[in-house]
Parts: C-alpha cells; sequence; structure tokens
C-alpha cells in the first residue's frame, strides 16, 4: 500500500496535509504519468511503492533535518516495500530559487549520510524555471509540481530504469513538445483535473477507512 505520512495538519494557506498529498498523488497520475514525462513512475505507483511525506518545515533547518531521516529511512527500508519517497514542503521555500539554492544542502546530506551512490535527491516546484526560459514558458510546467517537493531516488532504481527504457537520454526533449502541443489551457485544465481527483479522494477516504 502506498505510504503517506503526516507531519502537520494544514499547510500555511490552510490546504489540510491529506489534501497536500492527495493533490500530489493525483498529480503524479495525471501528469507525470499521464503524460508520459516519466516512463518510470507508472511500475511504482501501481505497485503502492511511492511513499508520500507532509512535512511542516518552515525553514531550512527542519526541512534538512526531515530530509536526512527520510533519506536513511529510504535507505533502511526494502524497495519492494518503498522505492522512492515525496516529501511535500508547502510551508517553505515558495521562493524556487531559494528552495534550488537549498538543494546543495540535500545534495550534502546525501554525502554526510554516506549515501552518495546510493541515493539521490531530485526535486518539483510549482514555479520552476529552466534557464534561458520566460516564467510562463509552459515547457517548465515538466517540472511542475503543486507543491515544493523533493523526490528521493534509489539510484540502483534509475540505473535499472534508464537500461530498459531505449533513447532514455531523448526523454527531455520529448517532455517539451509533449507540454509545447498541450499548451498552458491544457495543463490548466489538467490541473482541474488532478485538483478534482484530489478532493475526491480526500472526501472519500474517511468513510473507506471507517
Amino acid at each position: 500500500m502506498t505510504e503517506s505520512a503526516n507531519t502537520s495538519d494544514a499547510s500555511p494557506e490552510g490546504v489540510p496535509a491529506a489534501l497536500a498529498i492527495a493533490e500530489t498523488r493525483a498529480w503524479v497520475r495525471r501528469a507525470v504519468i499521464g503524460l508520459n514525462l516519466c516512463p518510470f513512475a507508472r511500475a511504482v505507483d501501481a505497485k503502492d511503492q511511492i511513499r508520500y511525506v507532509f512535512s511542516d518545515a518552515t525553514d531550512a533547518e527542519t526541512l534538512l533535518a526531515t530530509l536526512v531521516v527520510e533519506l536513511q529511512r529510504l535507505a533502511d527500508t526494502d524497495p519492494a516495500l518503498v522505492d522512492t519517497t515525496m516529501v511535500i514542503h508547502p510551508r517553505v521555500f515558495s521562493d524556487f530559487e531559494d528552495f534550488n539554492d537549498f538543494l546543495e544542502l540535500a545534495d550534502a546530506a546525501v554525502e554526510d549520510l554516506e549515501l552518495d551512490g546510493v541515493l539521490q535527491v531530485a526535486s518539483f516546484h510549482p514555479r520552476f524555471q529552466f534557464a534561458d526560459t520566460e516564467p510562463d514558458d509552459i515547457t517548465n510546467a515538466t517540472n511542475r509540481s503543486p507543491y515544493p517537493t523533493l523526490h528521493l531516488l534509489r539510484e540502483d532504481s534509475v540505473d535499472r530504469a534508464v537500461a530498459a527504457f531505449p533513447e532514455a537520454e531523448a526523454i527531455f526533449e520529448r517532455n517539451m513538445a509533449t507540454l509545447e502541443r498541450l499548451g498552458s489551457p491544457g495543463w490548466d485544465a489538467l490541473r482541474r483535473q488532478w485538483e478534482a481527483d484530489a478532493a475526491a479522494d480526500v472526501a472519500t477516504r474517511p468513510a473507506a477507512q471507517g
């Protein structure tokens, strides 16, 4: 079963943690998998091997501490149970440049834990922007998530996925073309779909659990 963890009841904007997790999961399914932006994501989602973590961190130090815990937890967990972790943190680094700077600390944490070559940290952000692009360039959406998110990956899983996918180096260019065909109206429509999926998921979850 897909794992999730909440360290707070709500984001600064009043979005419940459960909804933030549900929206991120829906984005993975509607955008990342639905548009085939990452051909490796479908298998881990289908096997419920993605752990979703909501962090209530409001500063870099607290987020880094959460990251260290989740890196070690992923390293210590059987890949068959959890292959990858998404750390969602709406309360800190809403500014993309600050978030981008934090990634150096994230990489350093991997090395400090002696997990270099074992795990890596990728990233998604609602204001992600490639170098030499305008903020409204639709190709930026390939890396835009509902909330700032750190993606913890196993190096072995990445290597196997790349080996199984012919011309993996062409994924980037293909994703750019996919978003250009979709356009801003299409991306906005997709966002409305994943937001609706998340709202429905949260609305039905208590009944399903009860």
